[in-house]
């Protein structure tokens, strides 16, 4: 009887021993760290695969519509009437195909230039053909008076000398000069323009302001004229002593005594003194200090 209890206490004490160490806890093993998933792009079929060309999102974006810019286009600065380029977009309904040739210019006309080029050519004094008149050759005077080569102006510049001078032709240089750039501009419409230069003095053997002593006067020499009067085409005339202060008329005079200094030497007008209140003297008198003008 005692062994069948000992037997049994055996075996009880080998079931608990067997669940204690089933009941422990097992170490786990360690999980090795799982490898990345990487995402592989699935090739095309050949069929769909297209070429390489440039920007691959090209076909992607959205192509701008073309528009017409009409103010920036070449040529749309000027009117279609006034554009003749070759190649360009317009012309002018207009245009003719070929252009017009000048007509020839009648016989008649072209002999008539040259018959009046031959008649200035022979009319010139000094080689200038702006200067008409007439050679005459050496004055002589009393005692000192007289002109070398003096020539009898009877136009400078397409203007009228009333009555002819006879100076010498440096001074007729000078008077054309001064009426070409100077007087002409000065008058400009007044009375219809500039036609004629009233003259009150030129070549005279007498003493300065034709007193009875003294010294000569650039006239006695050739060198010196005298204008009392500007011409007008319309019959008018500008004179020195009645419009020197008047209005438009004044104003050209003016300018004319000073243009004046400069291509001649001396210059006197009304200012100067009672002697030229009426009329302008000018003369190519020569002085060391430059021109004098009063």
């Amino acid at each position: 009887m005692k062994v069948f209890w000992a037997l049994c206490l055996c075996l009880l004490a080998d079931n608990v021993v067997a669940q204690t160490v089933t009941l422990r806890p097992q170490a786990r093993p360690v999980a090795e760290a799982p490898e990345p998933v990487v995402a592989r792009p699935q090739l095309r079929p050949e069929g769909l695969t297209p070429a390489p060309q440039g920007d691959p999102t090209a076909e992607l974006r959205p192509t701008p519509r073309p528009f017409e810019r009409p103010d920036l286009a070449r040529g749309a600065a000027t009117q279609a009437i006034a554009r003749a380029e070759v190649g360009m977009f317009a012309f002018s309904p207009n245009a003719i195909a070929l252009s017009l040739r000048p007509m020839v210019r009648p016989a008649a006309i072209t002999q008539r230039a040259v018959e009046q080029r031959i008649a200035r050519q022979r009319g010139q004094v000094c080689g200038d053909p702006a200067i008409q008149g007439e050679a005459i050759g050496r004055v002589p005077g009393n005692g000192a008076c007289g002109i070398e080569s003096a020539v009898r102006v009877r136009s400078v510049a397409g203007v009228r000398l009333s009555p002819n001078a006879t100076i010498d032709c440096r001074t007729a240089g000078a008077l054309k000069a001064w009426v070409a750039q100077t007087a002409k501009p000065a008058v400009g419409q007044i009375g219809g323009g500039m036609q004629s230069l009233r003259v009150v003095s030129h070549y005279a053997c007498r003493n300065r302001n034709s007193s009875s002593t003294g010294r000569l006067s650039e006239h006695a020499f050739g060198r010196a004229i005298d204008i009392a009067g500007i011409g007008l085409r319309s019959g008018g005339e500008i004179t020195v002593l009645t419009d020197w202060n008047r209005g438009a008329a004044g104003e050209a005079l003016r300018k004319m005594w000073r243009g004046a200094c400069g291509p001649f030497g001396t210059v006197l007008g009304p200012n100067a003194n009672a002697a030229h209140r009426d009329h302008f003297h000018f003369d190519t008198a020569r002085y060391r200090s430059g021109s004098y003008c009063r």
